[in-house]
């Protein structure tokens, strides 16, 4: 999920190339109500500053969660370090600093999608 529409479409795309099937949110709370209407993704791509709830509310709210808490988190962040930092006690499975390049977006989501039971993607 990210705030910006131009980067969550282009990574929506590159990932559906990949063979992914990916679902889009604007906010933390759109992403948590999309996870509870449908089901869990093998990853969550999350981005640190949104509107409406931020990535770290919205990790907050999905590990109180017992339903979404063991769904893995790629945190992508245009943030420094000390900002992460603090989230780092929230577990975030990886995290990538932005501008992100295709391919360690790829590696990221491959590895954390595989580590869920998945083949990563498509060959």
């Amino acid at each position: 999920m990210d705030d910006d529409e131009d980067l969550r479409r282009t990574v929506t795309m590159v990932l559906a190339e990949e063979g992914y099937s990916v679902l889009e949110a604007a906010n933390g709370a759109e992403a948590l109500t999309r996870l509870h209407d449908g089901p869990l993704p093998d990853v969550i791509l999350l981005d640190l500053m949104m509107p409406v709830m931020n990535g770290e509310q919205f990790r907050r709210a999905q590990r109180a969660d017992p339903s979404l808490a063991e769904v893995p988190v790629v945190l992508m962040t245009a943030a420094g370090s000390r900002a992460v930092e603090p989230l780092m006690a929230l577990g975030p499975t990886r995290v990538l600093h932005k501008p992100v390049g295709l391919e360690p977006l790829l590696e990221a989501v491959d590895e954390v999608a595989s580590g869920r039971g998945r083949n990563g993607r498509a060959k």
